[in-house]
Parts: C-alpha cells; structure tokens; sequence
C-alpha cells in the first residue's frame, strides 16, 4: 500500500553562463541505426458489463498464474479542499475486509500465494493488483469484487482510526527520509491554489484527523461504483473463462453515480519562483519543474525524449557536463511526468558536498538553453528512442502491476478509452526528429482557464441478477506445480562454467556472471575496494572510455549492472535477441578488460564519500552499517558495513590500483559462473561465449576464511543519536544458520510468522493494532556462513520505549511462551507455496532464483521440491526450530533516534548493558 508520487519538486533558476560547452556534444561518437524493435502487440478482448464495469482480458499461458489489475478513476485531484487524502485512506481501507469477505485483505492474498501484491494511488486513479495461482482466481475475484460492491458495511470507526494512523506513519516515514521535505513543498508551489494538483497524494494530516465516517462513506459511494473502474485479468485464462467470472462475481454490483471529469489544466506558470529550506542531508539538492502538457498529448512524446537528451542517464547532456566533466554534482538528471490533466518537465540536480550550488545551477541552465537553441543531434536522439523502445520490450514480459502489460492495458482504458494507446505513444516517439523535439522543448520551456463541460450521463447502466450467493466464499485451491525450464550446463574451453535456462516468450537474453568474492573478500582495513571496483567495471576499458560505453548500450538497447553481495560479485546485462552478438562483445570487455581510469576514479571516490555521508543521515542505513560487527565482532570477514559500501577512511585512502588487484585475484574463470537466462539454445549460445571469452585464463584464487562465531551470552542495547528524528529505527539481531542450512527452509516459514509478511505477529501488533509504525519487518539475510537475523522497526518517536518492550515480548512469545498456532504455520506455508508460480514470470525472475541455487549451493531441484518440503514442516518442528532461533536474552539491539527523547524510556526496560554508539559504530563515553 502506498503513494505512487510522479511528480519532483521546483526550485528554479535561470542564471546565465557564459562559458560554451558545445564541444560536449557538437560530435559524439556516432552509434549505430536504432534497432528495427517493433512496437509490442498486447492481444486483448474487451467487453463492458451492464452496470458500467470495463474488463480487458489478455490471454498468457505461460505460467499458471492470473493477474487482477483493478483501476478506480479516482486520485487525488477529485478532492476537495479541507478533505485532502481520502483517495489514499481509502486505498488503506479496501484493505481492511468488506461485508461478505471479512478478512484483512493483504493476509488473506497472501494466503493464497498472491505475488506482486498491493494497491497505489496517485492524482489520478487507485488501483489494486494481485497475481494470484489459476487455482485460487474465483477467490480473489470473490474479494476484489466484494470490496467494490459492499465493503461499507465494515468500515467502522475503529478501523478508519486505526489506518488514519497507519496513514500518517506513511506520512512520517516519508519525511524522515533525506530530503523528505521536498514532497510537499514542490507541490504546493507548482500550482496554483485550488488546482487539482496542488496537495499532496497523501493529503494533509488536519484533513485525516477531521474526515468523519460520513465523509468516508461518501466519498465510496461516489467514486467506486463499477462504472469508474477498469478490470483487466492478464495471464493464464482465456476471454470466454474470463466474462464468465466477471459477469458471476461483478455483474450484481449497482452502478455509481454520475460523476465530473476534470479536463486537461496545464497551468502554465510565468516568471522565476524560488524557496529555500532546510534538511538534515549531506548534500545540497536543486530541483527546477515546469508545467507542461501531460499524458496522451503529442507534447509528451517529444518531451520525454528531450529529458532523455537532457538528463537520462550517462550519455546525456547534464551528466556529461555536471557530473563528469566539470564534477559540480554527484547526481544530474531530467524527467518529464505525466499526469492525466498535466504534467512537469523538472532537473534535478545534487551537489557535491560543499560543491557551488550556483555554479552548478548556472552550467545546468546554459545546458538546458544549448539543447533548446540547437535541438537534439540525430545521434542523441536515437539513443533516446532505443532505451524507450528497449524499455517497452521488456515489459511484455511481465502479466501483472507495476509496469506489466496488464498495467499498460488498464492505463491505456482509464485515461483514452483505448487500450492500444500505448501504440500511439510509441509511434510519436518512433517519429520524433530534432525539430520538433526542439520545438517542443522552446514552447513549454522557454520562460491559463478551466472549463467545465458535461456530458449526459449514458443510459442503460443496471446490475444484473447473477444468483450468486455472497455468504459462501469460494473454496481456496492448492498449490499448483512448478514446472521451471530445466539448467543446462556446460565449460568453456578456458574452464569458465555456464548454466542456461531457455525462455522464449520475449526476445530478450539475460547474462549473469557470478565471481566468488564479496564484501568478505575485502581487507579488513580496506572495506569497500569490492563494491566500488563493480561500480567502475562500466567506467572504461582498455579500448572504451567511460561515456562510449554508455552511448554503446544504449544504442544496443542493453542494459548492464554490477554488484556485490556478502560473499559474491556479480555482473549482468540484459540484451535484446535482435543485438545479442554486439552486446555480448561489449560485456566481455567490459568483465575482463576493465582499466579503472585515475580520472573516473577520482569522481566516483568522492560519489562514494557523499553515498556513505547519505547512508549516515538515514536511520534505516545507520542501522544497518554498524550490525554487522556488532553482530559477527570486528575482526570477522563478514564485519564491513552492510550496505558494503565501506568506510570513509578507507575510501579516502583507497587508489586504483586497489580496484585492479581486487579484479586480478579473483574475476578468474575458475572462480566464477555465467548464468544465461532467455531467448537463446546452448548451441547457440555456447560458441558466441567461446569466442568472447577466449582471452580468459584460469589461475589462483585466494581461500575466504569464515569464522563460525559463538552465541552471545547476555543482550547489549546500542544507542545511535540523531537528534530531532521524527521516528525511531530499533534493529533487533542475531546470527543464523547458513543459507544452505537444512534448517533454512523451515527458518523462512516460522520468520514468515514472526515478522516476514504483513501479516506476521510484529506488523500486526505495532502497524495494524498500536499503529505506532508504517510497517515493521524481520528478515534472514543469505550467506555461505551464518546469516545475519534481524527484525527492522521504524516507529515513532514518543512510543519507542514501548515498541521496544512489545518486540522483546514477541520474541520471547515465538520462542515459546505464545507457540506458533497451527493456523499461523499453515498460513505461512500457503503464503510461501502458492506464491511461487508467481515468482517465475520473467527472465530475470528466474535468473536471479538459479543465481541463489548456483552461489549457496542448493540443490538444483530446490524450488520444484520447495513446496513439498515446505508442506511437510509439523507444528511440533516448527516450534522446536522457533525455540532455538530466537532467544530475546542474546539479541543485539540497536536504537537509531532522538537519544535526548527516547533514552531513558529504552533504559528502564532493563533488557541490558546499553552502550552509546555513534553513526560508524565506534564507541561514545
């Protein structure tokens, strides 16, 4: 559940400069023609029930699973004002179980093994989305619909008290962020008061306190009905089965009332406003928004592609300038949002600490004014339309929310009528040139009425009697079999390992090399040097600099990442079938020829400092960076900060040469796999690999020693200080058996229990029941030793004593004195099995499944005998495992908040010695 925010913040300037950068891009290296990337094709049927209610069905049989994507066209804008965030308190209260189905919604879809599950809102739609096993389709469209069509019946004070609280912790935790303030402020100064979008998603915490039930039920009944909604299912059912369901489970529902519809009101805004405002962050940030048309609007297309140009990444202009070049910020970038009735064009731009702000504010406008004098070149424009077309492709590989294609089709049908408007998008981006790129970029950023129209409301809307009986759930399937492509493997000649598992349905090739090393391979003085080497691997070779590299990819369509975890680095692309030759010419090189240059270097040092300085002012990352020698001691490998970054020492002292004998010692062909993924065969495959892998020679690797540690024998309390934090994070921890560990799987499910769901025992105490948190967590980080076991709680600030007494008695009740129900267990078993159909859509799903088996060693079958070994774990184990594993007397607590407001309530607990830590883990009197 959560606020789905499109829109950044204005802070503007229009500063001169008069230095010329057109040397930056008057000739870039010229890529090649953008690849013939068709415009995806989304099959779909369409049909409208009497009562109003749109359904699109889209048939995919590739996995048995169904996506529910449900779109109500209400957001924000069709508040009032004075009765701000009802849209997003509703979208919580839908949540909650209506007349006929009264059960917390997120619990009971988990139950049934529902992935990519949750519900959003932003200005203009809410909407609802679940991917859930075929077997268990009738009881979730059971429950979707009877939220729609009778939930009021439930909504009771308590409960709307209870997610009015949850709602303003969402508030909270989102101002406690760096740069949290932003949020409000770019809205309230965008627009003019009264605009539609002139208040925040969330809404005002003095609306929430004030919206009385007949408020709430209001606003249901006006904006909910069946004939504002769009229902799209997307996967494994046919049209037919489809209208079936949909005319039993929705046809009885009444339609709403007639309702306005706001049109398009861009406005467009005259003259230079400015504010300044004050935040606890490391780093100055500007952002500059203009109001410009929004979506569905020929504009749109052309100012996407100008942001691209702008500020999209690597190859563009800000960063080329700002970032590389002149090095005035850390970050640069440019977007234009859209949204239905208007949208904004805005850079953002983050200092480097102690950087010029001016400065950099003045380069970013003479940037802005160049590309608006001159327009876009041809090469920069193809590389725009290529990531945007790229982008599009890899969507259709996903069914459900979040950017699936149900989410394409059910957007499309809410804001045009058109469920192919996409196509139409598409197409202007395909026929964008320079000038009217350029044309479009000097009519909207170069330095308003509204109109009320209506329309009759259509005739004919009526419920029809289906006979269903809605005192009778569905009953619930079972789990469904988990058929995954099978891992084939083979060895290079130079003795590199390959796994390939074939996918077919999208043209895409997903490549994962996995090198045994990590943060545990760095030097205990040195912690970082793993980490940063990966950032750099796309820096430069010995025969690409840094910024061709990024204009290669894009041309290509590919997209490449690096990372490390705990004990292993890993390097991936994603390629398109149609460039896949190209693009692995250029991973190879980028995996075994990297030249870590002193001048990218140098940048990405000090990008490395201002991250941690960024890690140091959230309380979630200060956490976790001073757990894990708290938990493993400081001499142990696995002691670096967890989020692997390192330390500011050993940044500062850090050379290039450190990031090449890191690369030297252990990227060896012996010491790694290459886990492929996709659109391609093994005899395909295996001779492009051969040959852009030839130059490779195994050699020695150095051994990891990982230290088993001894239980603690008493429970310590760290304290971190951040004054006026408006919330407290408290970390609870402990160590854990391996990933490999035969007690791993059982440990998920009774975690699953404790606090790894919403519906665990922790969430619903202090979000659902106390609502002191927005959501409170527990979690059991993989490794090849012991595992790092840790519940995560923020909550605010004044109840941190007591949300600090609650978690220790939860621990001591799971470890025994309040066992794990029957119905508790089968709930996480359900959660666990029937979720895993879900788990498997996309190439990159299924990548990063088999990279788990391949780095801890698991057996190959491990997720097709998942379910059965799940299944099979009794009460009596499950209880037995619980006692051994969470033992309150020896955990590690580590308190991150205002010591000054939360200090003595955490020292009357008693739970231990407490110790004074500050933000690097480093002890204080």
């Amino acid at each position: 559940m959560a606020v789905s925010v499109r829109r950044s913040i204005q802070l503007a300037a229009a500063l001169a400069l008069a230095t010329s950068v057109s040397s930056l891009h008057a000739a870039p290296a010229k890529p090649a023609a953008v690849p013939d990337i068709p415009i995806p094709n989304i099959k779909y049927t369409k049909f409208t029930l009497k009562n109003g209610l749109t359904v699109l069905v889209h048939e995919d049989r590739k996995t048995p699973v169904v996506a529910i994507n449900t779109w109500y066209h209400v957001g924000s804008k069709n508040e009032k004002v004075g009765k701000t965030g009802f849209a997003h308190l509703f979208e919580h209260l839908m949540f909650s179980g209506s007349d006929n189905f009264n059960h917390t919604y997120l619990n009971a879809m988990e139950r049934i093994g529902a992935t990519d599950l949750n519900g959003t809102t932003n200005q203009d739609r809410t909407n609802y989305f679940q991917n859930v096993p075929t077997s268990m389709l009738d009881y979730a469209l059971f429950a979707e619909s009877d939220r729609m069509g009778h939930l009021l019946g439930t909504v009771d004070k308590k409960k709307l008290d209870i997610q009015r609280g949850v709602v303003q912790n969402e508030k909270r935790q989102y101002e406690n962020q760096p740069y949290g303030i932003a949020w409000e402020l770019l809205t309230t100064n965008t627009y003019p008061a009264g605009h539609p979008y002139s208040w925040t998603v969330i809404g005002k915490m003095e609306d929430l306190d004030a919206a009385s039930m007949t408020d709430v039920q209001d606003w249901f009944k006006q904006n909910y009905g069946p004939n504002n909604t769009v229902l799209v299912l997307s996967g494994d059912i046919s049209p037919e089965e489809a209208r079936k369901k949909v005319e039993q489970y929705y046809g009885a529902i009444p339609p709403g009332p007639p309702l306005a519809k706001h049109d398009a009101w861009i406005a467009k805004r005259t003259g230079t406003h400015r504010t300044v405002a004050q935040d606890r962050v490391p780093q100055s940030r500007v952002y500059r928004t203009w109001n410009v048309p929004g979506a569905h609007t020929p504009e749109e297309a052309l100012l996407d592609l100008g942001a691209r140009v702008l500020g999209g990444g690597k190859t563009s202009r800000l960063y080329k300038r700002l970032v590389y070049q002149d090095q005035l910020a850390t970050s640069a970038t440019a977007s234009d949002s859209s949204s239905e009735i208007g949208g904004q064009f805005s850079m953002t731009l983050t200092a480097r600490p102690g950087g010029d702000v001016a400065n950099m504010e003045k380069v970013a406008d003479d940037e802005l004014r160049a590309l608006m004098k001159s327009g876009p070149t041809d090469a920069e424009l193809r590389l725009a339309k290529t990531a945007i077309l790229a982008q599009y492709t890899r969507m259709i590989e996903r069914v459900g929310g979040f950017g699936g294609k149900s989410d394409l089709l059910a957007s499309c049908e809410t804001y045009t009528g058109n469920p192919d408007c996409y196509k139409v998008y598409l197409q202007r981006i395909k026929d964008a040139t320079p000038a009217t790129v350029k044309k479009a970029m000097n009519d909207w950023l170069g330095d308003g009425d509204f109109v009320l129209q209506i329309d009759p409301f259509p005739t004919g809307l009526a419920a029809t009697e289906t006979g269903l009986d809605r005192s009778k759930t569905p009953e619930a399937g079972k789990a469904m079999s988990l058929k995954l492509p099978s891992m084939q493997r083979t060895t290079l000649s130079n003795g590199l390992k390959v796994v390939l598992a074939e996918r077919h349905e999208a043209p895409v090739v997903n490549l994962q090399l996995l090198v045994d090393s990590g943060y545990a391979s760095d030097s205990a003085d040195m912690p970082g040097v793993a980490s940063l080497a990966l950032r750099m691997l796309e820096e430069g070779t010995r025969t690409r600099k840094s910024l061709q590299i990024g204009e290669e990819l894009e041309s290509l369509g590919a997209t490449f990442g690096a990372s490390t975890n705990l004990d292993g680095a890993f390097v991936g692309m994603n390629a398109l079938k149609a460039t896949l030759p190209q693009a692995l010419n250029l991973y190879s090189d980028l995996v075994l020829n990297p030249s870590f240059p002193q001048n990218e270097f140098t940048r990405l040092q000090q990008d490395r400092l201002a991250a941690i300085a960024r890690e140091k002012s959230d309380p979630q990352s200060i956490a976790m960076r001073v757990a894990p020698a708290l938990l493993y001691g400081a001499n142990h490998v696995y002691a670096k900060p967890g989020t692997g970054t390192g330390t500011e020492d050993a940044v500062k002292r850090m050379t290039r040469t450190d990031l090449a004998n890191y690369h030297a010692t252990w990227f060896k062909p012996n010491n790694a796999t290459l886990l492929v993924v996709g659109d391609t065969t093994l005899a395909e495959i295996k001779p492009m690999l051969e040959k852009a892998f030839a130059s490779w020679k195994a050699g020695e690797v150095p051994n990891k020693a990982i230290a088993e540690v001894a239980p603690r024998a008493a429970p310590v309390v760290y304290l971190v200080d951040r004054p006026g934090a408006l919330q407290s994070v408290i970390l609870g921890g402990q160590l854990a058996p391996p990933r490999n560990s035969p007690e791993a799987l059982p440990l998920e499910l009774v975690n699953d229990v404790f606090g790894g769901t919403f519906s665990s025992r922790i969430n619903m105490n202090l979000r659902e029941d106390k609502h002191w948190s927005y959501g409170v967590r527990s979690m059991v980080s993989p490794a090849i030793g012991q595992r790092q076991f840790m519940s995560i709680s923020p909550v605010q600030t004044d109840k941190t004593g007591d949300a600090l007494k609650e978690l220790v008695g939860e621990y001591r009740n799971i470890a025994g004195a309040k066992p794990i129900a029957n119905d508790e267990l089968k709930f996480a078993q359900d959660n666990k099995t029937l979720r895993l159909p879900g788990s498997f859509e996309t190439a990159g799903q299924l990548a990063g499944a088999y990279s788990t088996i391949l780095q801890y060693g698991l057996p190959e079958d491990y997720y097709n005998t998942y379910t059965e070994k799940a299944l099979a774990l009794t009460p009596q184990q499950a209880n037995a495992l619980a006692s051994r594993s969470f033992i309150a007397d020896r955990l590690v607590w580590v308190v991150v908040g205002d010591m000054a407001k939360v200090e003595k309530d955490i020292r009357a607990l008693n739970l231990g010695e407490v110790r004074k830590i500050d933000v690097d883990g480093k002890p204080l009197p």
